[in-house]
């Protein structure tokens, strides 16, 4: 009797121990998600972020909270004022290239060259996102263009052939406007814009001195003493006459509406800027864009200019640092990256990782 009587107050006691540690979270507690803060500008296609930080609540527990900002020189300001004041996110969708250097990004990002996926990124991308051989993001998304896009239905209408030339191309604008059709669709609001048309003649000038880019970055050659690219700004100079009378107020998304409803016949720009746009806004007008390099002037010789993605920055003093690097680590692995791709409602490009097909 008296060892029931022990045995019952065990039992008791062992249920009161039990009841409280479920009380206290100690036993099948959830872990506790980790909030992360992403700065990522209007212009940027939202639909693959969005599904791979979904997904990644999901799956990881980390959320990532989106603060949609502004694009172009504002974002270029606004990035410098936050990493000198502190007030940092904890991810920033940026440029590549030539504008992470005044970043100090040594001091600023978190060195992405010893996690796994490092060697899964393409050889371009990565020279793109490093300073001194350190890589310090991920590519945000897909490999685009910079390059002419047209209306096929409205070329048709008039009769017109994709040019081979800058003189056939200008000669195309002059039977539009002639027609009253907006040749040029110009949407320099969004100020960075204006940049594509000369940017974008890379191709051409690089064909013509190729050791250009490296000789400009060094200082000793010139867009204004280089005759083959001074003749990229006399390009855009010869387009000034095309554009649509609201062109200084106008925005990438307004392009995107003239460009799918035939009111413009071109829109020089980024492809994945504009044909994901297109795709989701107006998916019936999608196969009447097309797309072509901004020509030379021999018809002999065409090509595109190709553009990495932004890219996705870790902030080095986060108080998340390992949560960064996980999500780094699952948004660039194949279940990552499919979920990026299947949200996007077209494929502007190829992911600039090696071994991946979206």
């Amino acid at each position: 009797m008296l060892r029931r009587k022990h045995m019952k107050k065990f039992v008791k006691t062992a249920g009161g121990m039990l009841f409280a540690c479920l009380m206290c979270g100690g036993i099948s507690a959830k872990p506790k998600k980790t909030t992360l803060t992403m700065l990522i500008s209007r212009d940027q296609p939202m639909s693959g972020i969005q599904a791979v930080c979904d997904s990644a609540e999901k799956s990881l527990g980390i959320k990532v909270e989106m603060e949609v900002t502004s694009s172009g020189i504002d974002l270029d300001n606004m990035v410098k004022t936050r990493l000198a004041s502190g007030d940092v996110p904890d991810l920033i969708v940026y440029n590549t290239g030539s504008l992470l250097a005044p970043l100090d990004p040594q001091n600023n990002f978190i060195n992405l060259s010893g996690e796994s996926f490092s060697p899964r990124i393409n050889k371009a991308f990565r020279d793109s996102a490093s300073i001194d051989g350190q890589l310090y993001a991920i590519p945000f998304g897909l490999s685009q263009a910079g390059a002419v896009m047209y209306n096929k239905k409205v070329y048709k209408k008039y009769g017109l052939s994709v040019p081979k030339t800058w003189k056939q191309f200008i000669a195309n604008c002059d039977v539009l406007r002639k027609n009253g059709v907006t040749a040029i669709i110009g949407t320099f609001k969004d100020s960075w814009t204006s940049q594509v048309l000369f940017l974008g003649d890379s191709y051409n000038v690089c064909k013509a001195v190729p050791d250009f880019p490296a000789q400009f970055e060094k200082g000793n050659m010139k867009y204004a003493t280089t005759p083959a690219a001074l003749r990229s700004w006399q390009k855009l100079a010869d387009t000034t006459s095309y554009y649509n009378k609201d062109y200084l107020a106008s925005t990438v998304s307004d392009g995107c509406d003239k460009l799918a409803s035939g009111e413009g016949a071109h829109y020089i720009m980024l492809t994945d800027n504009v044909l994901p746009q297109i795709a989701s806004l107006y998916p019936d007008k999608i196969d009447d864009i097309g797309v072509f390099a901004i020509p030379g002037d021999t018809a002999e010789d065409n090509g595109i200019t190709v553009w990495m993605p932004s890219g996705i920055y870790g902030s080095k003093n986060s108080r998340h640092v390992e949560a960064i690097k996980k999500f780094l680590n699952y948004y660039m692995s194949d279940a990552g990256l499919d979920v990026y791709c299947s949200a996007l409602d077209v494929i502007s490009g190829p992911m600039p990782v090696n071994n991946y097909t979206p």
